[in-house]
Parts: C-alpha cells; structure tokens; sequence
C-alpha cells in the first residue's frame, strides 16, 4: 500500500469516528431515573408549585402594603412656570411632601386581613406541593407497574404464538377442531390489543412526568427498588378533626374566607370614625413669579406640617362597599364548608374501601401464586412423562396455556396493589402526610 492510500484510509477512519460520534451524541440519553429523585426533580419544576409561591409572595407584599400605610412616605416635585399678572397657582422651583396614617379605626383589621390572606397563599403552597408529589409518586408508580405489564405481556405473547403453532399442527394432523384456533389467534389478539393500551398509557405518563420533572420522556425508566410499600391505614380517627385540623386544602379556604371576614368588618368601620393623617409639605417657590408684587412678606422658603381629620358622616359608596365585602366572606365561608365536606366524604370513601382493596390484593396474589403452582405442576408432569396412568397425557398445549394463564395473573395482581397503592396514598394526601411521605424515600441515584 503506497503512502496516498495509507493516508486516504486514515482519513477515512478519521471520518466514520467522527461520524459515529455524532450519531452518539444525537442520540437520547437513558437513564434510572428513581422515584426520589422524580419527586424533587417536580417539587423543583411544577409550574403550579411556581404559581403557587408567586400568590404567596403577592400576599406577602399586600401584608407589608397594609403595614407601610403608618410608615411616612415622601415626594419630590417641582411647578416651575411662567405667571402674568396676579399669580394663579404655586409655580415652586422644588417641593417635597411627606404624610402617613396616625389613626383609623379599619386598618388593623385590613392588617389582620392580609396577615390571614398570607397565611392561605401559604397552605395553599402546601396543599399544591401535597398534590405535585401524590401525581407524581402516582404516575412514577403506574409507568412502572405498566412497564412491567408489558414485559409480562410479551412473555404472554410468546407463549400464545407458540400455543397458536401447536393447535395448527394439531388442526393438520386432523386430531383438533378449528374451533380452537380461533380459540387461540383470540388469545393472541387480546394481547395485542392489551399491549397496545398499555404502550399507550405508558406514553402519556413518561410525556407527564416529562413536564413535571423536565426529565425528556424517552429517556425515562423507572426504579422498581426506589419504590417503597404505601404506609399502612389502621384508623384515621375522627374525620371531622384530621380533615380541619389537617388537611391544607380546607384549612387554606377557612383562613381565606377568615381574610375576607376582617375585610368586611373593616368596610363597616368606614363611617362615622375619624381617620386622621399626618401631613408635612416644604416648598422652595419661585422669585422670577411676581409674587412679591401681590403678597405682603413674601419669602421664597416655606414650610408646613400638622395632622388632618377626616371624619365620613354620609358616605353611601362606602356603606355599599361593606355589604359587597360581608357578602363575599359568606361566599368564602360556605365554599368552605362545602370543601371539608366534600373533602370529608373522600376520605370516608378512601378509608372504607382500604379494607376491599386489600383483599382483592391478596385474592390476585393467591390467584397468581395458584396459577404458578399450576405451571410448576404441569412442567414436571411433562418432563417425568406425566406418571399417572389413569390420566390423560398432558401435551405441550396444556403447558403454554398454563404459562399464558400465570402471566395474566401476575398482571391481575399489579393492577390490585397499584389500586391499593393509589388508595393509601390519597387517603395519605387527604390528612397532610403526602410530603412527609416524600422524605422517606429511599434516596438511590
């Protein structure tokens, strides 16, 4: 090989590796992604927890708003302008006021009103973040348990192809009916169309918890050992108390409907009470205004300070506004009544059906460990020839169906104690407990 051509072999090489790196580098990164992780990657990147905090912060800002109204503000302005003849206002070079609330008998309760108007942007926060983890922990948990039905399913697939082949053999050697391989390319059928679904419930809960973690979704595979047992339910106690003494959502709607309450009593405390304000004004006027022509001792620095008293005798603007405010703390107020209601009828609903969920658990294990029993039993009657004289052979047909039969129970038994799962984790979410949960995680990476 001449030189020329050692080169040209080099650079050939030269550009496969770098067209093999390109190719790598486009490709999507796969990771394990654990349901630790998942859960803080969401409470890091939901939007609503981003809403959330936003109100909580605006609510901060309306408490320091009703607070800083006793705190003297000042301004600085300037009316410079030519006058003819008798002056008609105040040209001033540079003026600066300042003035602030001294007495008024509604403000500590617009204050009260606020500081409980921050408090529900705060539970609000809370009940959001609960929320974020119980959907998250929720879709982390089916995707897994989906993608696991899927592995299942092609296993099952697999078996009912081969199941397929031995009844068409069977069908040609003339000892089988046609009957049963319809009987067989339905089973087949059924698992596609099972796969199917599932493919697509998995789709939309990689493309969920893409948006809610901001982890791509093809890159997305779950940790099965990241997944730890729902805490267990014995008793909730009294509903009424742990949902409002506990629960966020409801707590959140009586601290704003409490908001609204000192707001409309404030309104009505807007008519005959004093409100009085301190006032202090200095002014630099202009000399170049005539002003000296028409005012005696006129003098270009002046200044001035005092209180001012307001007190409303008849204001009807006013008296409209309270009705408007009374009326709007009704409103919050039944909505909140209506909410731990609602809320309480959840939680009875959750709490009674635990003890159902359970047992149908523990039938769809008992039903899959039957079925493996079943296998293992025809699988060593088939490989010592059966043994039992007085029975009927077993062929490889019996074998497959008895496979195809235990992965559709082990499939029967994910979908029991996901549903479980997704009980004992709202209920969890009903009493406050969803982000204490969270904590426990096992933090694998």
């Amino acid at each position: 090989m001449s030189a020329e051509d050692q080169v040209q072999v080099k650079l050939r090489f030269r550009w496969m590796a770098l067209a093999c790196l390109a190719l790598c580098s486009a490709l999507p990164a796969i990771a394990q992604v654990s349901l630790y992780s998942t859960v803080d990657l969401a409470l890091r990147n939901s939007a609503a927890v981003r809403v959330a905090t936003a109100d909580m912060e605006k609510a901060a800002a309306v408490l320091s708003e009703s607070r800083d109204v006793y705190v003297p503000s000042m301004y600085l302005g300037s009316g410079i302008g030519y006058s003819y003849g008798f002056p008609v206002g105040q040209p001033s070079i540079y003026n600066m006021t300042s003035q602030s609330l001294l007495v008024s008998f509604s403000q500590p309760d617009y204050i009260r009103s606020a500081r409980a108007g921050l408090k529900a942007a705060q539970l609000t926060l809370k009940d959001t973040r609960q929320q974020i983890v119980l959907d998250t922990s929720l879709n982390y948990i089916q995707l897994d348990k989906t993608t696991r039905e899927i592995a299942a399913l092609d296993e099952e697939s697999r078996f009912a192809d081969r199941l397929l082949a031995i009844e068409q053999q069977r069908l040609d050697a003339g000892v089988e009916p046609r009957i049963e391989i319809t009987k067989a390319r339905l089973t087949a059928a059924r698992i596609r169309l099972k796969r199917l679904h599932l493919e697509s419930d998995a789709a939309v809960l990689r493309e969920t918890l893409a948006h809610l973690t901001g982890i791509p979704a093809a890159s997305f595979i779950t940790d099965e050992k990241s997944i730890p047992p729902p805490p267990e339910f014995n008793t909730v106690g009294d509903l009424h108390l742990v949902v409002s003494n506990v629960n966020p959502n409801v707590q959140s709607a009586y601290t704003a409907a409490k908001s609204r309450l000192y707001t409309a009593f404030g309104d009505s405390r807007q008519v005959w009470r004093p409100q009085v304000m301190f006032v202090a004004e200095y002014a630099r006027y202009a000399t170049f205004n005539n002003y000296e022509d028409y005012y005696k001792n006129f003098q270009s620095n002046n200044f001035g300070i005092g209180i001012q008293i307001t007190v409303p005798l008849w204001d009807s603007g006013k008296k409209a506004k309270a009705r408007e405010s009374n009326a709007d703390a009704a409103h919050s107020l039944a909505q909140a009544d209506l909410l731990r209601n609602q809320t309480e009828e959840q939680a009875l609903r959750l709490q009674k059906s635990l003890a159902e969920l359970q047992a149908q658990a523990e039938v769809a294990e008992l039903q899959r460990q039957l079925a493996k029993d079943q296998l293992d039993t025809v699988a060593a009657q088939l490989e010592s020839g059966n043994g039992q004289s007085s029975s009927a052979p077993l062929s490889p047909r019996e074998e497959q169906s008895a496979r195809i039969e235990e992965r559709q129970r082990f499939e029967d038994s994910l979908d029991a104690d996901f549903e479980l799962t997704r009980a004992r984790l709202s209920l969890l979410r009903i009493v406050g407990s969803m982000e204490d949960w969270a904590k426990t995680l096992p933090n694998t990476p």
